[in-house]
């Protein structure tokens, strides 16, 4: 793998790594990580929308998701954050009560309804009440730490708390690979197990891609960054960021996502424009 390489955190490189279908058997070694489900629900994991938006031909943004079924219908949402967004807290769980409603259909018994379950990875600290690098959140009451109910489940992985010396878990590689910042951390990083070297070796594949530097180079336009060597350098100001993407008919909600602006500061670029 060259010095310069994809950060497997960008959004768009999460997705071509694990949304890509032919890739479920590292998809499904990062899952088993993060989440606790049977054995036996991951004999079954199907990627839903495994291809890119269609945005990314005229240089629109879309959220970056990935969406995955399980053997009994679980749906698990994975979406990655580099920059702090407002109101993020407030869109997880809406997204997650979604993906509920779009289960219920006419005459269906609520019993039918499958647990839905979402893992947000943040490059920010998202959680300041403890250090905890991963958390798992149900409807629950804290005063006797009764559980009562875990359709909707949360699971939040913040890569700025992540412990530099490893603590043995299998979650810790793969955040290590997340976060990895040059050539050698990787190189070391894949040894850590077998699932995680595919992951390695899929990503310098990606990194010799034409199509795949070609969105990220789209993505990077859009928000305003330009790529070095280590590292992603701001170009312009968060206004002027988000004033072009107004110009582009980017939605607002991608506006406030990519920038990290307050929705008052995008709604007065509007009206400027």
């Amino acid at each position: 793998m060259e010095d310069r390489f994809l950060s497997p955190k960008r959004d768009i490189v999460f997705k071509l790594l694990f949304g890509d279908e032919r890739n479920i058997d590292f998809l499904t070694d990062f899952l088993k990580s993060v989440l606790r489900l049977p054995e036996d629900e991951y004999d079954e994991v199907t990627v839903v929308d495994p291809n890119l938006l269609p945005e990314f031909a005229s240089d629109k943004l879309s959220i970056l998701d990935v969406k995955v079924k399980t053997k009994r219908g679980k749906t698990i949402d994975i979406e990655i954050q580099i920059l702090p967004t407002p109101e993020l807290r407030e869109r997880i769980v809406c997204y997650a009560a979604k993906m509920i409603t779009e289960q219920v259909g006419e005459g269906m018994a609520y019993s039918n309804i499958k647990r839905v379950i979402s893992i947000i990875i943040t490059d920010f600290t998202l959680i300041t009440d403890n250090v905890r690098y991963h958390n798992r959140y149900t409807l629950y009451d804290p005063e006797t730490n009764s559980e009562f109910s875990n359709i909707i489940e949360v699971n939040t992985l913040e890569l700025t708390k992540l412990p530099e010396n490893g603590d043995g878990t299998d979650l810790w590689a793969w955040m290590k690979f997340l976060s990895a910042r040059n050539k050698e951390e990787m190189n070391v990083i894949a040894e850590s197990s077998p699932q995680v070297k595919k992951a390695v070796a899929r990503l310098a594949v990606l990194t010799d891609d034409e199509r795949a530097r070609m969105l990220i180079d789209n993505q990077m336009r859009m928000e305003g960054y330009i790529y070095g060597r280590e590292q992603w350098v701001k170009k312009e100001s968060k206004e002027e960021v988000a004033h072009e993407m107004l110009m582009d008919d980017v939605p607002i909600e991608k506006v406030i996502k990519y920038t990290g602006l307050l929705r008052e500061d995008v709604e007065r670029l509007r009206v400027i424009d």
